[in-house]
């Protein structure tokens, strides 16, 4: 009965049932128009690459002409091999770094984790930010490698990496940073190694890239990109995702869609509830995460789901699961309030009025 009475109070001065709205971007993104047409090239471009005829020739020069052109976009200097995504860009650096000791923080995402599991978990303090007391302790070892995301894809926060790189290098150890968050839409950070994912910043699935200094960082494995991965270049992937970095503009997001974020926070306070970017370090507005008292964090995106709203309950990669997010557990959020927590991302097409619209019904659900 409860939910039939939000339906109906939603939908009051709807001829029809609205359309619907997408606030899941930290998961995926919508493909933006350049992209598609870029890859719509490069799929006319139907010869491998790593071929020595002219077709393959002509393949290879719109590859390197994407490499420089993500480099330009991204403002790194350095050397970038092309990947099937952030995962696999994690496996290649935590796995082929030239370092010793891995170490990464205890709310990195599952990609991270899964790729060095015997890595030392660096804790975090209760606002999310690296504690850097025990990262100058843990780094006193022989060239360490450190992972660290830029901006947490659960609550938004972003790190300190500047002083976690003067840090690191201070110590003669290497920063990786997890940009797959951040890239497009914030500058890199200083680090020697980064990991990016196309279909975050408007570009396609199943293509990233793994961004090296220098590539004596990196153990080769023979294979494409200059030996330090296997597989056939996804061309068209790789043309999409240069156009979609490209596309991105500062700033990234329209200044109505960030007061209309302001907007929502001042009501999630109205009714009780908890905006995880009070207490964070360094709040960013792209990923926001909140919690409705007395109604769990599944049900809630199930009743947004029914009303026509796609939010998510943390990570994609770990949202189908019951358990209490392990990135709040890191921050020693409160149980009750972490078990209550959705996470809400915007992207590029986000528009003010859907974030008024996810407030009303936040509102009508709390």
């Amino acid at each position: 009965m409860a939910i039939e009475k939000i339906a109906i109070a939603l939908t009051i001065g709807h001829p029809t049932i609205p359309d619907r709205i997408y606030l899941d971007h930290a998961a995926t993104t919508p493909l933006r128009p350049e992209a598609r047409a870029a890859m719509d090239d490069g799929f006319a471009r139907w010869a491998n690459p790593s071929s020595p005829h002219a077709e393959g020739r002509k393949v290879r020069a719109a590859l390197e002409d994407a490499r420089e052109r993500v480099k330009a976009a991204l403002g790194w200097d350095g050397e970038v091999i092309f990947t099937s995504g952030a995962s696999e860009g994690a496996v290649l650096a935590l796995g082929q770094a030239a370092a010793g000791a891995r170490l990464v923080s205890a709310v990195e995402h599952d990609a991270i984790m899964q790729s060095a599991p015997t890595a030392e978990r660096l804790a975090v303090r209760p606002d999310g930010a690296l504690d850097l007391d025990i990262l100058a302790e843990a780094v006193q070892r022989e060239r360490p490698l450190v992972a660290v995301q830029h901006i947490n894809s659960e609550t938004g926060n972003q790190q300190d990496l500047p002083t976690i790189a003067a840090i690191v290098h201070e110590a003669g150890g290497l920063l990786l940073a997890d940009c797959a968050q951040s890239a497009g839409k914030l500058k890199l950070p200083p680090c020697d190694m980064a990991i990016i994912s196309a279909h975050k910043f408007g570009g396609p699935v199943g293509v990233g890239a793994l961004l090296v200094r220098d590539y004596a960082l990196l153990e080769p494995s023979g294979g494409q990109e200059r030996g330090y991965r296997r597989g056939t270049e996804n061309v068209p992937g790789v043309l999409g995702m240069a156009a979609a970095l490209e596309a991105c503009s500062e700033p990234y997001f329209d200044p109505a869609v960030l007061a209309a974020l302001d907007q929502l926070a001042s009501k999630v306070h109205s009714k009780g509830g908890v905006w995880l970017a009070d207490n964070l370090s360094q709040a960013t507005p792209y990923v926001s995460a909140l919690s409705m008292p007395g109604m769990g964090a599944s049900a809630q995106v199930m009743r947004f789901d029914m009303s026509g709203i796609a939010v998510s309950q943390g990570s994609a990669c770990s949202s189908g699961t019951m358990k209490v997010s392990r990135v709040l557990e890191a921050m020693q959020l409160e149980t009750a309030v972490a078990a209550n927590t959705i996470r809400v991302s915007i992207g590029w097409p986000t528009t003010a009025r859907e974030l008024e619209r996810f407030a009303e019904t936040w509102a009508a659900l709390a």
